[in-house]
């Protein structure tokens, strides 16, 4: 099993969907966003939603390749913008304290 950041290195979408989910996520917000695509309740941690955001963005890429008709452009970038929205968060909260240096 791969952990959460090689997994995200090898995820690989055409560009202009990666352009959109990177200008969406300027303004992402947990609070907000993750109970609209995980379900209302206690929002998981970085690593638990990363992995159900990934999930839930390989069935959505798989639709898009398959040219299904339910397939959702919209949600797909929605999802998208969670990804980068909380990759970012979890790379924040381990890189942990910055250290001063003099």
């Amino acid at each position: 099993m791969q952990d959460i950041h090689s997994l995200l290195a090898n995820l690989h979408r055409p560009r202009l969907l990666m352009r959109a989910a990177r200008i969406g996520a300027q303004d992402y917000r947990r609070t907000g966003h993750l109970p609209r695509l995980l379900g209302y309740g206690v929002l998981p941690r970085h690593g638990a939603a990363l992995m159900r955001l990934v999930d839930m963005e390989s069935d959505l890429e798989e639709q898009r390749i398959g040219a299904d008709a339910c397939y959702s452009l919209v949600h797909h970038v929605d999802v998208l913008i969670a990804i980068v929205g909380e990759a970012r968060a979890l790379r924040a909260a381990t890189s942990g304290p910055q250290q001063v240096q003099f």
